[in-house]
C-alpha cells in the first residue's frame, strides 16, 4: 500500500540580519537616554541647538527675501530630512560620553567622521530630497489655486481652512508629504550615525538605515511620533524650542542607533536599548 505524500510546507523565511526584537517602549528608553546626555554637559547641548535654531531662522528670513514665503511650511517639514546631518555634532557628543572622554563644543563643531566625506554625499542626497519635496509642494499648490503670486499667510490659511480646494490641497499634500516623510525619515534616520562610527560609503548607509527602520517599525514607529512631536512642539513655539528639542532628539537617535546598528549582538539588544539600565 502507498504512503500517503506528506504534506507540503512553504520554506521558513532566513532571519533578516537587521531584525531586532525591541518592544515598542525601547523609544522612551532612547528619550531618556538622549536627555541624560544633555544633562552630563548641558552648555555644549544647548549651544549646538541656539546654532541650528539661528540656521534655521536666516534660511526662512532668505526664502522671504527671495519672494518665496510660500515654500516655508514645505522647508519646514523638509527640516526632518536634513535634521539628522545637522544633528551629527550630537552624535560626537554622545559617542564620546559613552566612551568616557571629554567633550568640548569644538569636537561637535570640527567632526571627523569615520568615512570622511561620504556623509557630505549623503547630506547632499538628503538636500536633493528635500529639493525634490519643495519642487512637488509648489506644483500641488499650482494645482489647486492656479499660477497666483502667495497672497500671504492670513489669506492662504483661509483658503485652506475654509475652502473644498484648500481642504483637497490639505488631504493631497498631507498623503504626498506622508510618502515623502516616511521614505526619507527611513533612509536619513541612521544613515549620519553610521557614517560617523564607521568606514563605509553614504549608499550602503542609506540603504542600511532604510532596512533597519523596515525591519524594526514597532520600536521605530515610536521613535519617529516623538521626533515629529517634538518638532511640532518647536514650530508652535516660533522654533524656539529647538534650543533644547534638536539636541534632546539628536542624543535620542544615537542611543536608538546603537540599539539597532547590525554589529550589536543579540544579547546586547535590551541593554543597548534601556543604556541607562544597566548602569
Amino acid at each position: 500500500m502507498l504512503e500517503p505524500l506528506p504534506a507540503v510546507e512553504s520554506p521558513l523565511r532566513p532571519a533578516s540580519s537587521f531584525a531586532r526584537h525591541l518592544p515598542a517602549n525601547a523609544a522612551l528608553g532612547w528619550l531618556a537616554a538622549g536627555w541624560r546626555d544633555i544633562r552630563r554637559d548641558p552648555v555644549s547641548s544647548v549651544v549646538y541647538g541656539l546654532t541650528v535654531l539661528v540656521i534655521s531662522v536666516l534660511v526662512i528670513l532668505a526664502m522671504v527675501a527671495a519672494g518665496l514665503p510660500g515654500l516655508i511650511f514645505p522647508a519646514l517639514s523638509g527640516f526632518l530630512v536634513v535634521g539628522p546631518f545637522f544633528a551629527i555634532g550630537l552624535y560626537q557628543k554622545s559617542r564620546r560620553l559613552a566612551a568616557g572622554e571629554a567633550v568640548r563644543l569644538s569636537d561637535m563643531i570640527l567632526v571627523r567622521p569615520a568615512s570622511g566625506a561620504q556623509v557630505l554625499f549623503a547630506g547632499l542626497l538628503l538636500c536633493l530630497l528635500v529639493v525634490l519635496w519643495l519642487r512637488a509642494a509648489d506644483l500641488l499648490y499650482a494645482l489647486f489655486f492656479g499660477l497666483l503670486p502667495f497672497p500671504g499667510f492670513d489669506h492662504i490659511l483661509a483658503q485652506l481652512l475654509t475652502t473644498p480646494r484648500g481642504w483637497a490641497l490639505i488631504v493631497t499634500g498631507s498623503a504626498v508629504g506622508g510618502l515623502f516623510a516616511a521614505f526619507a525619515m527611513a533612509i536619513s534616520l541612521f544613515s549620519i550615525p553610521m557614517l560617523l562610527s564607521q568606514r563605509t560609503d553614504a549608499l550602503t548607509a542609506l540603504g542600511t538605515s532604510f532596512a533597519l527602520t523596515t525591519q524594526n517599525l514597532r520600536a521605530v514607529l515610536p521613535w519617529g511620533a516623538i521626533v515629529v512631536a517634538g518638532f511640532s512642539l518647536a514650530v508652535l513655539t516660533g522654533l524656539l524650542g529647538l534650543i533644547v528639542i534638536f539636541p534632546l532628539l539628536g542624543h535620542g537617535t544615537w542611543h536608538a542607533w546603537q540599539a539597532l546598528r547590525p554589529d550589536v549582538k543579540e544579547a546586547d539588544h535590551l541593554k543597548e536599548a534601556y543604556p541607562g539600565r544597566t548602569k
